[in-house]
């Protein structure tokens, strides 16, 4: 079981390698990288039910034990990212695919998209399971690489700009991150993460608090929370569908995924709640304030996108077991839904010949399967009952009832304010663009519709596309996806807690990595 988990980084990279070598044979690539992501998926659900039944699963790469050597981790919460990223990397896939063969690779050029998709999805899978922080700063460095490429796919010069941006960004969170591993080495004189989660018990609380913000700061940028969250809706919007819905739904989380780890084993100590609730306040409903100013489908999307993270650090600023396991139910929520959505909207994109809703209408009609896709995705993250969203938001209300703390009822307050506004932004989104009839856009006139914020790359034109089944078939199971999240909420919510059990306590992942015990490394 243990040679599973550096295949999970391998195949990718090995698939990227085969493919740029066969980078003028379009079915070549496209086979190869369905296959590789379906083996990483295959994959990843072995050993989310292995380390469900049997623990964590700890590999020492070429033998060297930590902190000599690298070291591979994979307990629930490792798994479950795993398998998450999976799918989604393979749902896109298949529409980008899709998109392919009706464009003609235009916005997603073969010989450069597939070797760097795969470059991504190994940088990904690198993050989750890697057991010492450098691994995990070489994971986010293989990301940001990969991601600037796909970002700028068709070189057009929004896309560049937006690259642009997004590189200056990113090199920013990586040189926090880099100078905080510097730091925590420094200090504790390692960077295995079980080791240095050991060794920074003993140091003041003052130096963990200095060592834990350089570490979140870092993390914060990745993650889009306010107010290092600037950036992220003029980036995401200008890039081909399939990679905006890639970046939407998991990338952020990657960076959410680090602050749970360093919250929870790391920094165990550290108050951290009070200026968590801060942040996650502000995150809630300045994000959804932005959306609710737009008129741009994909840019209103990105802006609930921030204000969503919100609800991630209010568990996360909660704790315990309910209010983690409520954390990472809703983080596999959200990956799942916002990928779908984003995904939806590219059809939309397509069929009405833009994103703005000043300009859609009678989608629906022209339609129906899309709309019905939208509809679905929008009522999810809008948190209606039953869907998972609002499943969610109700395990991590009750988790903050559970905690008793003026500020947790205030984040209750601002999470189910964000909830409804999310619900209004998304049915003016129904109601201009699908319910809308086609020949009622002409002259319709709204004074709340000429106060809403266009895409400042709007060019005010309108072109349709092709849909393909390809595309229609990864959406519909996407949203299938969606569904299973509110079917199987029981089980899911289940694992989640298993999961939040398992990581609550830092002795669990301490021991898993070194078995015999840190005395002798002193």
């Amino acid at each position: 079981m243990n040679a599973l988990v550096p295949l999970v980084v391998m195949i990718p990279l090995i698939g990227s390698a085969i493919a740029l070598m066969f980078r003028n044979r379009r079915k070549t690539q496209v086979a190869i990288s369905v296959v590789a992501l379906t083996a990483v998926t295959v994959i990843s659900a072995i050993l989310l039910a292995a380390v469900d039944q049997s623990g964590t699963i700890v590999v020492e790469l070429g033998g060297w034990s930590p902190p000599w050597g690298i070291v591979l981790v994979v307990d629930r919460l490792s798994a479950i990212m795993l398998l998450v990223a999976a799918l989604m990397l393979l749902g896109v896939l298949i529409f980008a695919i899709g998109q392919g063969i009706v464009d003609g690779d235009r916005e997603t050029p073969v010989s450069i998209f597939h070797p760097t998709y795969l470059v991504l999805a190994a940088g990904l899978f690198d993050a989750f399971v890697a057991g010492d922080l450098f691994n995990m700063y070489v994971g986010f460095e293989m990301l940001l690489a990969s991601s600037y490429v796909l970002l700028t796919l068709g070189g057009t010069g929004a896309r560049i700009r937006a690259g642009v941006t997004y590189i200056v960004i990113s090199l920013m969170s990586s040189l926090l991150f880099v100078a905080a591993i510097a730091l925590i080495y420094g200090a504790t004189g390692t960077v295995t993460i079980a080791l240095v989660a050991d060794r920074v018990r003993d140091l003041p609380m003052e130096v963990q608090a200095i060592l834990c913000a350089a570490l979140l700061l870092g993390f914060a940028v990745k993650a889009a929370v306010f107010p290092l969250s600037f950036w992220l809706p003029d980036s995401y919007p200008t890039a081909p569908a399939p990679v905006t819905a890639v970046f939407a739904g998991l990338l952020t989380k990657v960076g959410v995924y680090a602050i749970i780890r360093t919250d929870t084993l790391i920094f165990k100590d550290v108050p951290l709640a009070t200026p968590l609730m801060v942040i996650a306040f502000l995150t809630l409903l300045i994000g959804i304030f932005g959306a609710v100013a737009q008129a741009d489908i994909k840019r209103l999307l990105s802006f609930t996108l921030v204000s969503h993270i919100g609800y991630m650090i209010f568990g996360i600023a909660v704790g315990g077991v309910a209010g983690t396991a409520a954390t990472i139910y809703y983080i596999v929520h959200h990956i799942v839904v916002q990928t779908t959505l984003f995904l939806t909207t590219g059809l939309v994109e397509r069929i009405g010949g833009t994103t703005s809703i000043s300009r859609l209408g009678g989608i629906l009609k022209a339609s129906p399967i899309v709309g019905v896709l939208f509809f679905i995705g929008a009522m999810n993250l809008g948190g209606i009952p039953p869907f998972s969203g609002f499943l969610g938001k109700i395990g991590l209300f009750q988790a903050g009832v559970a905690l008793g703390d003026p500020l947790s009822y205030i984040l209750i307050a601002a999470g189910a304010a964000t909830s409804l506004l999310t619900l209004y932004a998304l049915a003016r989104v129904w109601n201009m663009g699908f319910w809308r009839g086609k020949d009622e856009v002409a002259g319709y006139s709204s004074p709340l519709l000429d106060q809403l914020a266009e895409s400042p790359e709007d060019s005010g034109s309108v072109d349709t596309k092709t849909i393909s089944r390809p595309m229609i078939g990864a959406t519909t199971g996407m949203v299938a996806l969606t569904l299973a999240l509110t079917v199987f909420a029981g089980p899911l919510f289940g694992l989640a807690t298993r999961a939040a059990e398992n990581i609550e306590d830092p002795d669990n992942y301490i021991t898993a990595v070194f078995p015999d015990g840190t005395e002798h490394l002193k």
